[in-house]
């Protein structure tokens, strides 16, 4: 499988460890984005799993994040690591991305954790995801961090997601 654009919506969007060639603020149409994906190999541990974010199917809904193009020749390489970066229940997925000032979307290869993987945690009172936010860390971090980091590149982009935010706002209250 090979692609030239790629569609972060979670820690790609601050930490893409990968070159790119261009990176433009995107979105996707009938996907929402969730903290429904336990990760027990990056802020949280098998005892103690955290979550991060997937993508969910959803009518009408819109998630932004940031689309990356990359040269033809380094995406097997650039695939291969982030097939590894995303092994914790995440499976390759096309998706039609648009990027601001352009007509048609881009077909865009993004990482989606469905509800059939061993580490999906699924839907959650907002308290609850919060509650184990807070107490979750893993080797790249503390859950809170990646909650935090989140948000302020939403500030940052000027992107709009009602669910993060609502997490922030209960993290940090």
């Amino acid at each position: 499988m090979s692609t030239e654009w790629i569609f972060g919506y979670g820690s790609l969007i601050w930490r893409p460890s990968f070159d790119y060639v261009e990176r433009h603020k995107g979105w996707v149409v009938g996907w929402q984005r969730r903290f429904w994906q336990g990760s027990t190999d990056h802020r949280g541990s098998p005892e103690s799993p955290g979550r991060v974010v997937t993508l969910v199917e959803e009518p009408g809904a819109v998630c932004w994040g940031m689309l990356y193009r990359i040269r033809t020749e380094l995406a097997d390489g650039i695939l291969n690591e982030l097939d590894y970066r995303e092994k914790a229940g995440y499976t390759r997925q096309f998706v039609d991305c648009h990027i601001e000032g352009e007509h048609d979307p881009r077909r865009t290869l993004t990482y989606v954790a469905h509800a059939d993987n061993p580490n999906y945690l699924g839907t959650a009172d907002d308290h609850a995801i919060v509650r184990q936010i807070a107490e979750s860390a893993g080797p790249s971090g503390s859950n809170q961090e990646y909650l935090v980091r989140l948000h302020e590149e939403f500030r940052k982009h000027s992107i709009d997601d009602d669910h993060v935010t609502r997490l922030y706002e209960l993290l940090t209250s």
